[in-house]
């Protein structure tokens, strides 16, 4: 029986930061209006030269030098984006081909904020099914290109980024990625949005902050009963970084109490995709979980939809 596990991770974040104090010249907010109600103090803005496979490929690079591996090793990328502008090529078939992969399979998944524990579970499944043996997993997004930078309650969300992890086939006893439980709740689904010509995201902030703090908290349980783990035994908890208001409530009723919680969001900002990734992958680069500890993912936002599986730490 094969199973699945990541082997390595690794993020990449445009250089320009973008402050509380850069927004406020911008648009009518603050520093202390923007911490109070979202915990964010910086984010990263990539620039017009700077496309959503370029940010991509750089977090997969790093990925394949942290496991060893090159380009060629790999026979399957997943990119979960919901900001890549172009239809095709994808954003999967440009990263393999700026790092020079052979042939391998090649999918994007518009996920949204979930985006990148769908991807995850999706190449879960093909090397269970001896579909693929090696795959990048890389959640990526642009969200500056798909902001309104003139509506403080949006635009001071957003940032850019990508993370990306690194999944081997293994014996099923040495199997590093849980069962993953997923969902949505389709008539919910406007609640977040990326649309239009051109495309811009816009949000019903309080509908999403009560979905997340009173319907999320039992199904993240959930997918640690199917791992199963107990909350309490969890090293690490990384959610989809939307917003810290969001975050530590909805931390706290998981009940990992000995977990560390990722916070990126107070540096990096809401980057979609990328925000599971880019905060796991700075979590094991820092030394604050250690190989073998397991870590719940929990994606959600757009479409209301929602991912997270337990994880062993590469």
């Amino acid at each position: 029986m094969l199973g699945s596990r990541i082997t390595a991770v690794g993020h990449y974040q445009p250089a320009r930061v973008l402050t509380n104090e850069d927004l406020a010249d911008m648009v009518d907010t603050s520093d202390e209006w923007i911490r109070s109600r979202v915990g964010i103090r910086t984010r990263r803005i990539a620039g017009a030269d700077e496309p959503v496979d370029e940010l991509a490929g750089h977090a997969a690079a790093k990925a394949l030098a942290a496991a060893g591996l090159t380009p060629t090793d790999v026979d399957l990328v997943l990119v979960a984006t919901s900001t890549a502008i172009d239809r095709s090529p994808n954003m999967a078939a440009r990263v393999a081909a700026r790092l020079g992969m052979p042939g391998p399979a090649v999918l994007d998944l518009n996920v949204v904020c979930a985006g990148f524990t769908h991807a995850l579970a999706t190449a879960d499944h093909a090397v269970r099914a001896g579909s693929a043996s090696r795959a990048l997993v890389i959640g990526a997004d642009k969200m500056s290109e798909v902001a309104d930078w003139t509506d403080r309650t949006t635009c001071v969300l957003v940032g850019d980024g990508a993370g990306a992890a690194v999944v081997e086939a293994c014996d099923e006893g040495r199997a590093g990625i849980g069962p993953v439980l997923w969902g949505s709740v389709p008539e919910m689904g406007n609640a977040v949005r990326i649309e239009g010509a051109p495309p811009r995201f816009a949000q019903e902030g309080q509908s999403v902050y009560r979905w997340a703090t009173t319907k999320l908290p039992a199904i993240a349980r959930r997918a640690c009963e199917r791992a199963g783990l107990e909350p309490a035994d969890l090293a690490a908890v990384v959610l989809h970084q939307a917003n810290l208001r969001i975050i530590e409530p909805l931390a706290a009723k998981i009940g990992a109490v000995n977990a560390v919680v990722a916070r990126d969001v107070v540096e990096s900002g809401n980057t979609s995709a990328a925000s599971i990734p880019l905060a796991l992958s700075k979590l094991v680069e820092r030394g604050d979980i250690t190989s073998g500890d397991p870590v719940l993912l929990f994606g959600f936002g757009g479409n209301l939809s929602y991912a997270g599986q337990v994880v062993r730490c590469p």
